[in-house]
């Protein structure tokens, strides 16, 4: 009889959870992959982008039988709260996210917690044209990233304007200031918490301290305040004087360009060199806009996906992640006629056909080349835009 009782325990006892599948034997990789359905929760705030991630879903199903289906997220936290949730009920195995478009504070978060698969990235097999020396790729707002998120897309800051009725760049954050003072109502940008519209509040602070490298470690009650004095100062002259006197504004980067197009501002806001030469392509701006960057350099990083540990389809998201890697997915991502965001690849490290594809784009007439963009800008360390973020809403906020 015990013998007997033994037996039925065993069979009615939980299976182990299956190994997690080792991105540095690719054709298992592979293997385990086909059929599976990924779930990719990424922004989904444009349409260009949109398509983008679909156009990827129907060429790794095509090249490797994985279903990828794009969650659109209006704010990554809310990814990483569901992710948390669900490690705290217990649900290890089989989550809801496969795969997540993360950056800064949200990755250091995830980081933090435990809530990453990994490391992979750097041993995906289109690692090796990475240009792991002469991009970030391998931190992220200052945290190392230690092959816990893959990287995709290139972005640095841009200010987009219209030369039919501001022709001059400016070069200074000082400098748009007094534009702006002289040229009331001509400028925004988005509401914080939107990711572009934190983005200006630290290229502003970046911009305006004499040291900015003392945003590359945490902010502390110590040093906060002081740190971001000259900020409230520059928000306090510069408020009254933007778009709707500062009482409104657009709640997201892609509501910006639609008031470039109705003649409503002349300057605004981009984390992607490319997007108005892409927007001029789709007949979203006018002809006349283009782009500058600061004389000290505009903030840059890259974009990056990640792979929650409890990710019930690891593979199919490695494989996804990968492609995202390819030359292939890369030069698409550049065309201005599609994304163009800037590439995370090494121009030497591939082949020469591969390398004349990207030689072959035409960028636009609006998009800076590479020496025009100037000295890229390291991203302050998470914990100083989490507080800055907040404190805004405080002082600026306004219902949306």
């Amino acid at each position: 009889m015990m013998k007997h009782l033994a037996v039925l325990a065993a069979l009615l006892a939980p299976l182990p959870a299956l190994a997690d599948p080792d991105p540095a034997n690719w054709d298992t990789v592979k293997a385990e992959a086909e059929g599976q359905t990924v779930y990719w929760n990424a922004w989904g705030g444009s349409t260009t982008t949109n398509d983008f991630i679909a156009w990827v879903g129907d060429r790794v199903a095509e090249d490797y039988g994985v279903t990828l289906e794009h969650v659109k997220l209006t704010d990554t936290a809310d990814a990483v709260t569901r992710v948390l949730s669900e490690k705290q009920a217990g649900e290890n195995d089989d989550g809801a996210i496969d795969m997540i478009w993360i950056n800064g504070a949200n990755f250091a978060a995830m980081k933090e917690a435990d809530l990453l698969f990994g490391p992979y990235a750097e041993q995906l097999p289109n690692w090796s044209v990475v240009d792991a020396e002469g991009k970030t790729v391998q931190t992220d707002f200052t945290v190392p990233t230690e092959g816990y998120e893959s990287p995709w897309a290139m972005a640095q800051v841009v200010f987009v304007h219209d030369t039919a009725d501001m022709p001059d760049r400016l070069g200074s954050m000082q400098a748009l200031l007094e534009w702006a003072q002289a040229n009331p109502g001509r400028f925004s940008y988005p509401q914080p918490p939107d990711f572009l519209g934190t983005t200006f509040l630290k290229q502003v602070l970046v911009d305006i301290l004499p040291d900015p490298s003392v945003l590359e470690v945490a902010a502390t009650d110590e040093t906060y305040d002081a740190v971001t004095e000259p900020l409230w100062a520059y928000l306090d002259a510069l408020t009254p004087n933007l778009w709707r006197e500062g009482k409104a504004y657009p709640a997201t980067g892609t509501a910006m360009f639609p008031l470039i197009a109705d003649g409503e501002i002349d300057l605004s806001i981009s984390f992607s060199p490319g997007a108005a030469s892409t927007a001029i392509a789709n007949s979203e701006l006018p002809p006349t806009v283009r782009t500058f960057v600061l004389d000290k350099g505009t903030i840059g990083n890259a974009s990056f996906v990640a792979i929650p540990y409890n990710s019930g389809s690891k593979a199919g998201a490695m494989i996804v992640a990968n492609f995202l890697m390819s030359p292939e997915a890369q030069a698409r991502a550049q065309d201005p006629e599609i994304l163009g965001y800037g590439t995370v690849l090494n121009m030497d490290a591939l082949s020469d056909a591969d390398r004349a594809v990207f030689e072959g784009l035409d960028l636009g007439v609006a998009t800076l080349s590479p020496a025009e963009l100037g000295t890229v800008q390291a991203e302050p360390h998470p914990s100083w835009m989490t507080r800055i973020a907040d404190d805004w809403m405080t002082r600026y906020g306004v219902a949306q």
